[in-house]
């Protein structure tokens, strides 16, 4: 432990996880779009830091926060993966059998509307181009518009946080938004995407 900087206190750590649930929650669901996992996502991610990096100075908790959220999403695709290869292969089992030609095990789950799950492949295929077409607009922004934009609309900070993140003023950073969205808005109108 530095004596510059403490662990952070119970308090501290509590007062923090209390702050990011909400945020963590949003990028989780916007990630996996199903609620019930997006909630055990985050609070494992709570749980993981608290255990391993609770004695860690408070300043350094949102970094591990975010680290450990997004290890977290990608070994829930992971297991989704392992899953679905279990799935088919026992699915492919079951087809051989004659008493029952036409089992296949993914009949019998059903996907929650509006998961991913029930999505046609169609209905995935034009979300995740559009999505990448958001993903590259922003991408071209102006460094500041784009830092700005990233930290109000998608890690859910007000002005005043974003403000001191960036180090300007709130004003610039109303600023920063205003034109980032109306760019955003221009270039995703130009391809045909209205949101």
């Amino acid at each position: 432990m530095n004596a510059l900087h403490p662990m952070a206190t119970d308090k501290e750590l509590s007062d923090f996880l209390a702050d990011v649930e909400r945020r963590a929650f949003k990028q989780a669901l916007y990630a996996v779009r199903k609620d019930e996992s997006a909630f055990d996502i985050v609070q494992d991610t709570m749980i993981k830091l608290a255990e391993k990096y609770g004695d860690k100075p408070a300043a350094e908790l949102p970094m591990l926060f975010q680290r450990i959220l997004q290890n977290t999403i990608r070994d829930y695709f992971r297991r989704e993966k392992v899953r679905s290869s279990w799935v088919s292969l026992f699915s492919s089992f079951g087809n051989k059998q004659k008493d029952q030609e036409n089992f296949d095990a993914m009949d019998m789950v059903e996907a929650e509307e509006g998961s991913y799950g029930a999505e046609t492949g169609l209905g995935r295929l034009e979300r995740k181009q559009v999505l990448q077409s958001i993903e590259r607009e922003v991408q071209n922004l102006p460094a500041r518009q784009r830092e700005a934009f990233l930290m109000r609309y998608w890690q859910d900070l007000n002005v005043a946080e974003t403000a001191t993140a960036m180090g300007c003023s709130e004003g610039s950073v109303k600023t920063h938004c205003s034109r980032a969205t109306h760019t955003l808005a221009q270039a995703l109108k130009a391809k045909g995407i209205y949101l």
